[in-house]
């Protein structure tokens, strides 16, 4: 049996530009995909603190230090300029896999660069 685990997340990044004009995706800082683990094309869920919106897209990068976070296309719809997101993937994990998985999380500054070395959560 395999289950569907949080794999990494960025807590309370902000939004930084909102697009409906743009092809759907969200960028992302590359800073942050390379700590969090987070690739570009991957699938996300993305949850806003502000208004409780719920929604998935892709990421595509952006450019690293820039501390962008993007809503591209639809997603720009979900959230203005400002609001809180978390963003989360999940993987599937086996049994075994499961016994030892932490996920990695991201927490942020007020300018979305990592406060500190990404955390492995707490079991």
């Amino acid at each position: 049996m395999f289950r569907t685990m949080l794999q990494a997340k960025l807590h309370r990044v902000r939004v930084t530009q909102a697009d409906l004009d743009y092809e759907g995706s969200c960028g992302i800082d590359e800073g942050l995909l390379e700590a969090s683990g987070l690739r570009e094309n991957q699938y996300i869920e993305l949850y806003n603190v502000n208004n409780g919106e719920r929604f998935s897209t892709y990421i595509i990068k952006a450019p690293r230090g820039s501390g962008a976070i993007s809503l591209n296309g639809a997603a720009a719809r979900r959230a203005m300029v400002g609001d809180l997101l978390i963003i989360c993937s999940y993987s599937q994990y086996s049994e075994a896999e499961v016994e030892n998985h932490q996920p990695i999380v991201v927490l942020v500054d007020e300018n979305n660069q990592p406060r500190v070395k990404p955390l492995r959560a707490a079991s």
